[in-house]
C-alpha cells in the first residue's frame, strides 16, 4: 500500500466525501486505513463497578480506494509514484501530478475526548467548605423551625419572630358543631 501513516489524505467516495485529515493508521491486511476525524463513530459504553458509563467517538476504517493523498505542492488529490536517487539509491515517493517528494508527516498526539464528570469536580470544594460546619441535611436544606430562625437572625427581619403558628382548635369560636352526630 502506498498510503502511509502520517500522510495527508482527502476522502474522494463515501458519506464523508471531500473531508481531509491525517492517516492516523494503516491496516495493511484488509488495505484500510483510519483517518482523523473522518468516519466516526459513537461507542457507548456501560458501567461497571469499577468504572463510570460513557459515550466514546472514535474513528473506524475507511478503505484505501476511498482516499486520495493531498499534492504537497497544489493541495489537490494525486496519485502516488515513487522514484530512486541516483546519488543514493535511496527509494522515495513523488506525487505524480507535480513531481513533489512526498515527505513523511508528524502525527498530532491524540487528545482525550472524555468530559470529566461535573459531580467529581464540585464535590471537593463543596466538602472542605462543609466539614468546617457540620449540619444536619435539613438545616442545610433550610426547613425546619431552627432553620426559620437561624434565617430570621441573618435577614435581621423582626417579624419572623412572631409566632405565627395556627391557633387551637379550642380557642377557636365557631357557629357550628363539628363533632359528628351532633
Amino acid at each position: 500500500m502506498k498510503i502511509r501513516r502520517g500522510d495527508t489524505v482527502v476522502v474522494i467516495t463515501g458519506k464523508d466525501k471531500g473531508k481531509k485529515g491525517q492517516v492516523l493508521k494503516v491496516l495493511h491486511e484488509k488495505n484500510r486505513v483510519v483517518v482523523g476525524d473522518v468516519n466516526m463513530r459513537t461507542r457507548h459504553r456501560r458501567k461497571t463497578a469499577n468504572q463510570a458509563g460513557e459515550i466514546i467517538k472514535y474513528e473506524a476504517s475507511i478503505h484505501a480506494s476511498n482516499v486520495a493523498l493531498l499534492d504537497p505542492k497544489s493541495g489537490k488529490p494525486t496519485r502516488i509514484g515513487s522514484k530512486v536517487d541516483e546519488k543514493t539509491g535511496r527509494k522515495f515517493r513523488i506525487a505524480k501530478k507535480s513531481g513533489e517528494e512526498i515527505v513523511k508527516g508528524k502525527i498530532a498526539e491524540k487528545e482525550v475526548r472524555k468530559a470529566p464528570p461535573k459531580a467529581q469536580t464540585a464535590a471537593p470544594e463543596a466538602a472542605v467548605q462543609s466539614k468546617g460546619k457540620s449540619q444536619p441535611f435539613w438545616k442545610k436544606m433550610g426547613f425546619g423551625a431552627e432553620a426559620l430562625k437561624e434565617q430570621a437572625e441573618v435577614d435581621g427581619s423582626s417579624h419572623m419572630q412572631e409566632d405565627h403558628s395556627v391557633p387551637d382548635q379550642a380557642q377557636r369560636e365557631s357557629s357550628r358543631s363539628h363533632s359528628r352526630g351532633s
